[in-house]
């Protein structure tokens, strides 16, 4: 059984492989169910993919994690992620479409401008946007619509069509999350309280001290979550980003030590786990309009 990991350059190399046409270099609308069997592999590519997968209760790896796929699941990929199973030696069908479309295709396009904003490229795939009839309908359309303009003989307005194209699908993926986000409110709340559990025992005794500030990464890792969509989570349910539910959480803890004489404000920094004391200094005035020593005198 083949265990290396394979990363899949171009485009044209991934349409090989499925055995489909290569209409452009750089962009590929691929109906998977056409698509000759595979075999599972782990490998990468160095392009993004959107992956709508129709299969039911399709076992997928990511990372060192593995997942169930519902029917009617989308995953975005970045360049570069590792994705699959290991080859048992078994071929499969695939079902379900493919968007592929390398970061050549989008330089200088409003969407090579704003793909930072598709958070979700960077979403794991347990954390995948599941469709209802209706969003998958939109949802291939779209496809289509590239697919139909990749049909279209070439002239001086197919990049910008192409590219205009994708952006509407990640904007409805963009959409459907916000959805999902809404319907899954008793899920976020339970994460937000996690979180909050996550910052009491975190500032309980000398952690803080001994590890330092907790990161954005660090809370998701704890939570089980990829950091944009912990990220995305916590701004939903809170209105505040999560580094600022962090810096409030710390400015809280920081006005109860302060009214303990004995603390000095050096000690109250090193207790939260800021490595300097200015920066304590900082991050506090910032949230309160006034130093440590000025909230102390205030009080």
């Amino acid at each position: 059984m083949e265990k290396t990991l394979l990363n899949i350059e171009t485009v044209t190399e991934y349409n090989d492989m499925l055995g489909v046409e290569t209409l452009h270099p750089q962009v590929s609308v691929i109906d998977l169910s056409k698509a000759k069997p595979m075999r599972h592999m782990r490998h990468t590519f160095s392009f993004y993919v959107v992956f709508l997968k129709d299969e039911k209760n399709c076992e997928l790896v990511y990372g060192r994690q593995r997942y169930d796929y519902q029917k009617g699941s989308v995953a975005c990929l970045a360049p570069g992620q590792v994705i699959g199973i290991e080859d048992t030696g078994e071929e499969f069908q695939p079902q379900g479409y493919a968007l592929c479309f390398h970061p050549d295709l989008i330089r200088g396009t409003n969407l090579g401008h704003g793909i930072k904003e598709y958070t979700f490229f960077s979403y794991e795939v347990n954390e995948a946007l599941h469709l209802s009839e209706r969003e998958r309908h939109t949802f291939v359309d779209c496809l289509m619509k590239i697919r139909e303009e990749l049909l279209h003989s070439v002239d001086r307005m197919s990049k910008r069509l192409i590219a205009n194209n994708i952006e509407l699908l990640l904007n409805y993926c963009l959409r459907f999350y916000e959805r999902q986000f809404i319907t899954r409110q008793d899920v976020n709340r339970d994460v937000l309280t996690r979180f909050e559990a996550l910052l009491d025992k975190y500032f309980t005794g000398d952690n803080a001290m001994r590890k330092g500030l907790p990161t954005v990464k660090y809370c998701a890792g704890e939570l089980c979550l990829s950091p944009n969509y912990f990220g995305d989570l916590i701004k939903k349910e809170t209105g505040k980003t999560a580094l600022e539910y962090i810096q409030d959480k710390i400015v809280g803890i920081a006005k109860e030590q302060l009214f303990i004489p004995s603390n000095s404000i050096s000690q109250v920094s090193y207790n939260l786990g800021f490595q300097y004391p200015q920066h304590f200094t900082r991050v506090f005035k910032k949230a309160t309009g006034m130093t440590p020593n000025e909230y102390r005198g205030g009080k």
